[in-house]
C-alpha cells in the first residue's frame, strides 16, 4: 500500500517489530535503572551506628589513635596535640577532588597559628579512590601540590570501617557530630584538645565562609 505521495505505508510486520524491539529497550533501560540503584543504595546506605550494643572503644579522643601515614610509618595522633586537626575522607576520581586545592590552601593560611589538615584517602564511593597510596600521593602532590599530611588508604564505613571513623561517627564516642559518611570529603574539625566541634558535607568548600569562620573560632581557643 501507498500512500498518496507515493511513499510506502509501514505494514503491519514493521510495526509489530518496531513495537518489539522498543519493548525490549524499555526492559534493558529498566535494567539498568534498577542495577545503578540497588549499587548506589549498597554503597552510600548507612548502615546504622557503626558500635554494636554493648560495644566500646577504649579511645577517648581523636588524638588517641595512631595511623599509618601514606608512606607507611606509623603516625600518633596525640604528637599533633595542641594543634587544630580538619579531618578529609578524599578520593582521587570524584567530582569533589578539586577540593584538594582549597584544602592546601587553607592549610597553608593557618598551619602557623596550628592548623593541620589530614587527608584519608578512602575507596567507599563508587570505586573513586582506586589507586595504592603511592599513586595517590603521585596524583594530590603533582595535580593539586599537596603539602598537608596524608595517610594510608583505609575504609570510612561499612564492615571495614577503620576504628577512627568509627569514632568519628558513632553517637556513643561523637554525639554531637555522629552519622555515616556521606561521600568523599566529609570534613571534621577537631580542637587543640582533640573534641570535635564541627562537621561539614562535602558540598561545603574547604575556603567557605562557615568552614573558615569555624577554623578561625578553633584557633582562637
Amino acid at each position: 500500500m501507498w500512500t498518496r505521495y507515493g511513499a510506502p505505508l509501514p505494514t503491519i510486520q514493521k510495526i509489530n517489530f518496531r513495537s518489539k524491539r522498543m519493548k525490549k529497550y524499555i526492559a534493558l533501560l529498566a535494567l539498568v535503572v534498577l542495577i545503578i540503584a540497588t549499587v548506589t543504595i549498597a554503597l552510600t546506605w548507612d548502615g546504622g551506628d557503626p558500635l554494636k550494643d554493648g560495644e566500646k572503644m577504649a579511645e577517648k579522643s581523636a588524638l588517641d589513635f595512631t595511623m599509618k601515614s601514606i608512606d607507611g610509618d606509623d603516625v600518633k595522633l596525640d604528637s599533633y596535640s595542641g594543634k587544630v586537626l580538619m579531618l578529609v575522607n578524599v578520593a582521587s576520581k570524584c567530582g569533589y577532588t578539586p577540593q584538594y586545592r582549597g584544602l592546601e590552601s587553607v592549610y597553608k593560611k593557618y598551619k602557623e597559628q596550628g592548623l593541620v589538615v589530614m587527608g584519608f584517602p578512602a575507596n567507599n564511593f563508587f570505586w573513586q579512590e582506586p589507586g595504592t597510596d603511592e599513586e595517590i600521593k603521585t596524583f594530590c602532590t603533582t595535580k593539586y601540590n599537596v603539602t598537608f599530611p596524608m595517610f594510608a588508604k583505609i575504609s570510612v564505613k561499612g564492615d571495614k570501617i577503620h576504628p577512627l571513623y568509627k569514632f568519628l561517627t558513632s553517637k556513643q564516642t561523637n554525639p554531637e557530630f555522629s552519622g555515616s559518611i556521606s561521600w568523599n570529603f566529609n570534613k571534621f574539625l577537631i580542637d587543640r584538645a582533640g573534641k570535635v566541634v564541627a562537621r561539614f558535607s562535602s558540598k561545603d568548600e574547604p575556603e567557605s565562609e562557615k568552614v573558615v569562620q569555624a577554623i578561625e573560632q578553633a584557633l582562637k581557643n
